[in-house]
């Protein structure tokens, strides 16, 4: 799985100049049944940690953040009609892709093995 990840829970997956941008399996995990989910929609202009989407559970309601800067160039709307899609595959369910204004941000998130120690020390 060659993604990145956000200390706010998101997962970042990179093909060109677009990151594709969803909840982690431990967000969704954390946060219980998604009832709703709803993404920023095409043509936003987001910075960096911006609003990309909602969800709301049956625990809490939560903002997802944009873990690189950019345009909002698609917006999964699917996750609106079923967006229990995110508890049920975390991984293949994305909120919207963004073309990156700056690539460099990239740099910050975290890998695989990181993101996993974070989520240890967060559950401690």
């Amino acid at each position: 799985m060659d993604l990145k990840f956000s200390k706010t829970h998101e997962w970042v997956k990179v093909e060109g100049n677009i990151a594709t941008i969803g909840l982690t399996d431990f967000a969704q995990d954390q946060l219980g049944d998604i009832v709703y989910a709803e993404p920023e929609p095409e043509g936003t202009v987001v910075e960096l940690e911006g609003i990309i989407g909602t969800v709301e559970s049956v625990k809490a309601a939560s903002d997802l953040y944009a873990p690189v800067s950019g345009e909002i160039v698609e917006a999964n709307f699917d996750i609106e009609d079923e967006p229990e899609m995110i508890n049920q595959a975390p991984w293949d369910t994305w909120f919207v892709k963004i073309d990156m204004a700056d690539p460099s941000e990239l740099d910050a998130l975290r890998d695989k093995d990181a993101y996993d120690a974070f989520c240890k020390e967060e559950q401690a």
